[in-house]
């Protein structure tokens, strides 16, 4: 997949062929000259902080720790990033630089399960089409933030008889029964900014079924995003590693200023205690529950699995110090996930305060945080105008570098394909399986429950993904020649293309290690490993 330019364009009219046959990956001073390498390990560190932080970190994991106990949440977190997080970020990281190659070939270290390497690329491929929506959202609601008043600061001409700024207070009289005149009954409403998000924004149908009609100011932003994620990765690694010197230290700067102004607010201490103060709740870590969302939010966050790990790590120079890079990457994206929670809390303990109501009843999770709470929480703020751009350019941000690193996953397995963790766990994990689908409940948005076919949708999205697993080792033990047990042995040992990319870090074990494999297959001739490892498939 090359990239073509202007200087390309004009080298190709001038017939300049070794400028256009040029990898816009490689410099002259590359160690890999046929990859590419990083400019400078400060562009490695930041893109890869910049991938693992992601709109995870501000709006799913403050939700978390309130949803489990508050400071309680913690204890269970960093056990999980210690015993999970830094181990498989090391490892992915580790496989990714020392072969030099995407998820996809890193994998022919075990062929048979080369089709885990297509569902790390299945995955991020799904991810990144839903994540670019979401930059969609934040660009959106940024370019809506420059009016004043904010448009969800109240209810305009698009809101109907349900829009609230206050809870709402009726006395109700029932058929032969009458209420006390003492009891009040609060019925639920809609406040301006969920209104805004549900009839401006998103223009929501009544359920999947009915899709409406096109959203013109969410298809403009949504091109304008994938504009700049191309441009970003114009030149691949070497244009995107410039970009992220912003886009991956901006949101710390936005994140400490929005703390400082949280803390100074009236009602802010609320919020912080309801997040991690004295109303954390211990008896939480008996729960399996809390010890579930832990682990799946360092999954999620560090994006392990996904294959962005390895392919960042993948034009790493060989001798880079790959453990110290985890424990930095993997510590800052903790510390980031905390540090975001203060600066979430504080200022939705304010609102709280406004509301007159718990903190409880204003924190939501996802995409009701993002568009629906904080924006009313800023909306209350003065110079709202200035700190809702300032919030959703941060979401921006944060997204992008996210996104950057997906594509990338992408683009190079592409590049590379076309030029024993869990020993004895297995009972562990069957029932850690079973456990999973008999809690499993079945998604919703709000109030609206998804239909049986939309359901159906979403499992064959993943059996899709999955599939490619046990269809690539089918496939490889079928073209594989000899007895059933001598296939496995072959495909469970590392295909002969498996060794550091460049000959100079190969060294003699890689050597001998060649030899006597070729020495092997000499005295088993009815294998044909050739055959097993000649492409990634």
């Amino acid at each position: 997949m090359r990239k073509y330019g202007w200087n390309t364009f004009r080298d190709l009219i001038y017939r300049n062929p070794a400028k256009v046959n040029q990898d816009p990956h490689v410099d002259d001073g590359d160690e890999n000259t046929e990859r590419g390498n990083w400019a400078s390990k400060r562009e490695y560190i930041l893109s890869t902080i910049g991938y693992a932080v992601g709109l995870g970190n501000i709006w799913r994991f403050p939700y978390l720790a309130y949803k489990n106990g508050g400071g309680a949440f913690l204890i269970p977190y960093f056990v999980m990033l210690v015993v999970a997080g830094i181990p498989l970020f090391l490892l992915e990281s580790a496989l990714g630089q020392f072969c030099s190659q995407g998820p996809i070939n890193t994998w022919r270290a075990v062929p048979l399960l080369q089709g885990v390497g297509i569902a790390m690329v299945m995955v991020t491929l799904i991810v990144s089409i839903y994540y670019n929506v979401i930059l969609t959202y934040s660009l959106y609601y940024m370019f809506a933030s420059f009016q004043s008043p904010l448009p969800w600061s109240s209810c305009l001409s698009w809101a109907d008889s349900n829009c609230s700024s206050t809870p709402t207070v009726a006395n109700w009289t029932q058929e032969n029964i009458t209420c006390p005149s003492t009891d009040v009954i609060t019925f639920p409403v809609q406040s301006p900014s969920e209104q805004y998000w549900d009839r401006v924004a998103l223009q929501r149908s009544s359920g999947m079924d009915e899709t409406g009609p096109i959203v013109w100011h969410l298809a403009l932003c949504l091109l304008l995003s994938s504009i700049l994620v191309a441009a970003a990765l114009f030149k691949g690694i070497k244009s995107s590693g410039k970009v992220v010197y912003f886009t991956a230290t901006f949101p710390y700067l936005v994140i400490v200023i929005l703390l400082i102004r949280g803390v100074t607010l009236e009602g802010a201490r609320d919020g912080i205690e309801f997040y991690i103060g004295s109303q954390s709740n211990l008896t939480k870590l008996s729960e399996a529950q809390i010890w579930k969302d832990a682990a799946t939010q360092i999954f999620y966050s560090l994006s392990i699995g996904w294959g962005g790990v390895m392919t960042l790590a993948s034009y790493n120079s060989f001798n880079n110090n790959v453990v110290k890079d985890a424990f930095v990457v993997t510590l800052t994206n903790a510390g980031t996930s905390v540090l975001a929670g203060f600066a979430i809390f504080s200022i939705l303990g304010h609102m709280a305060h406004i509301y007159k109501m718990p903190v409880g009843q204003v924190v939501k999770e996802g995409f009701g945080l993002a568009f629906i709470a904080y924006p009313d929480a800023l909306s209350k703020l003065p110079i709202s105008p200035l700190w809702s751009i300032l919030f959703f350019f941060m979401l921006l941000t944060v997204g992008l570098d996210s996104q950057f690193a997906g594509i990338e996953v992408i683009t190079t397995c592409l590049l590379d394909a076309f030029p024993k963790l869990f020993k004895n766990k297995h009972a562990l994990l069957t029932m850690i399986l079973v456990w999973s689908l008999m809690t499993f409940t079945p998604p919703s948005y709000g109030a609206v429950q998804f239909p049986v076919w939309g359901l159906a949708l979403g499992w064959c999205i993943v059996l899709f993904i999955l599939l490619s697993i046990p269809v690539i080792a089918v496939y490889k033990l079928m073209k594989a020649e000899g007895s059933p047990w001598k296939r496995l042995k072959s495909l469970c040992s590392p295909s002969k293309e498996w060794h550091p990319y460049l000959a100079v870090h190969r060294g003699e074990r890689y050597s001998e290690e060649r030899s006597c494999r070729m020495k092997n297959l000499e005295n088993m001739p009815e294998v044909n490993v050739n055959v097993i490892s000649s492409s990634w498939l």
